[in-house]
């Protein structure tokens, strides 16, 4: 029978662990784990054929305490106001263990945008950007892309701001096109930032990217990116999947390859055809033999139903929140080596920092500084997380959580309780 998943309790219950587990204060915990703003927008929208339709927002604002507020937004069918909480409330962690000065903050649309017309999708966008303009800002609130979002959809959210504010505001989202202040390498960055944690994990026990096999289930932005920058480090990619099902070779897939023919054709995995190519389902991808296993689509992906199936010996974690609180103890009585997401996927995060310091300075850096610089902040957070999980005998989850939590809690106890 499958576990019933929310994504609010599930990672309120994996920071309440840490929270014991870390030995840390109770009272300033309970304003921690809740978050500050919970905004529910409509928002009507007048659609080709001349009706009218109320489509309902969201904007969740976590924390604020070491930083302005910081997220995506993302636009699904099943988006709804408890995962965006959830979303934000892991927002705050990600940022709280890369340490790097934001707080996390979470939006959404309830809608299937592959059902509007790019007409309608801009005016969804500007109606939305128009609703929580009162909220957002360089010093205040900075959305920036995910699930089915795009620099694109930055634009319109950055002219529409602009327009009302009367100035350009370059710095009030970040993910946007170069020509409009974005920054270079920030479109593959989460993707490249679950490559430079499989390196550090793998590097921990002594082994190479070129040493092993990798399925990823997700070819969006995290899992494509992911899976071309480690076929292009010598690691060998054996399942893929995207929403309309997985493939897999034993001798590996070309993800360059299958990139440009999901890029160039439109169409979907289960369109491509190929010697040696055989197709399989989701849960296939996620229980096929591999080395490192990468879920880098929605949350759940990996349960009580599941766990007890898989073959891998690691597991990267693109999306948020991909696996569950019972998975978890399950993975961790089997010996597989879970890297958290609120770290795994910090590379998105950690570029729109680098963005929006640009857009403050009025500065670009290179691709190469942007790269190096991501990489020389993961790799200083996952020192830190290996030292946490040594030290307090627990996995890189809560080890993560731990750090996370605790720059939280110093930050609200030397701030004060207002009033």
């Amino acid at each position: 029978m499958s576990e019933f998943y929310d994504p609010y309790s599930n990672v309120v219950d994996v920071m309440t662990e840490a929270m014991k587990i870390g030995g840390m204060n109770q009272y300033m915990f309970d304003i921690i784990k809740n978050p500050q703003r919970e905004t529910k927008v409509y928002l009507p929208v007048e659609m080709d054929d001349g009706t009218v339709q109320v489509f309902e927002g969201y904007r969740v604002q976590h924390s604020n305490i070491r930083g302005p507020f910081k997220g995506g937004i993302r636009f699904h069918q099943d988006c709804n106001l408890n995962e965006v909480k959830a979303l934000a409330t892991w927002m705050s962690l990600k940022c709280a263990v890369v340490n790097i000065p934001y707080g996390g903050a979470k939006g959404g649309v309830r809608v299937d945008p592959n059902t509007l017309s790019q007409r309608e999708l801009r005016k969804l966008t500007r109606r939305y950007a128009f609703a929580i303009e009162p909220l957002i800002g360089a010093d205040m609130d900075i959305p920036a892309p995910d699930v089915n979002t795009n620099s694109q959809t930055m634009a319109w959210i950055l002219d529409t701001y602009s327009m009302l504010k009367g100035k350009p505001c370059p710095g009030v989202v970040t993910g946007k096109p170069l020509e409009l202040g974005g920054s270079k390498g920030r479109n593959s960055a989460t993707g490249r930032g679950v490559a430079i944690s499989t390196k550090l994990i793998l590097e921990r026990d002594g082994k190479k990217l070129e040493d092993v096999s990798v399925a990823i289930s997700g070819m969006g932005n995290v899992g494509g990116n992911a899976a071309r920058i480690l076929f292009h480090r010598g690691s060998k990619i054996v399942a893929l999947s995207d929403v309309s099902g997985g493939i897999y070779c034993e001798n590996g897939l070309d993800a360059d390859e299958i990139s440009e023919f999901l890029e160039q054709t439109g169409k979907q995995l289960n369109d491509y055809q190929k010697e040696g190519v055989r197709h399989i389902t989701h849960e296939e991808v996620l229980t096929c033999k591999c080395d490192v296993l990468i879920p880098a689509a929605l949350e759940n992906q990996i349960n009580a139903d599941n766990a007890e199936q898989l073959q891998c010996s690691y597991i990267i974690e693109g999306a948020n929140g991909p696996t569950s609180v019972a998975a978890d103890a399950l993975l961790e009585e089997r010996g597989i080596v879970l890297v958290p997401d609120i770290f795994a996927n910090s590379g998105g995060v950690i570029v729109s920092y680098f963005e929006w310091v640009q857009n403050i300075q009025i500065l670009t850096w290179n691709r190469e500084q942007v790269n190096k610089t991501l990489e020389k902040i993961m790799s200083a957070a996952f020192i830190e997380i290996l030292e946490e999980s040594q030290q307090s005998r627990c996995s890189l989850r809560m080890a993560a959580y731990i750090i996370a939590l605790k720059r939280l809690i110093y930050a609200e106890e030397i701030k004060g309780i207002f009033p």
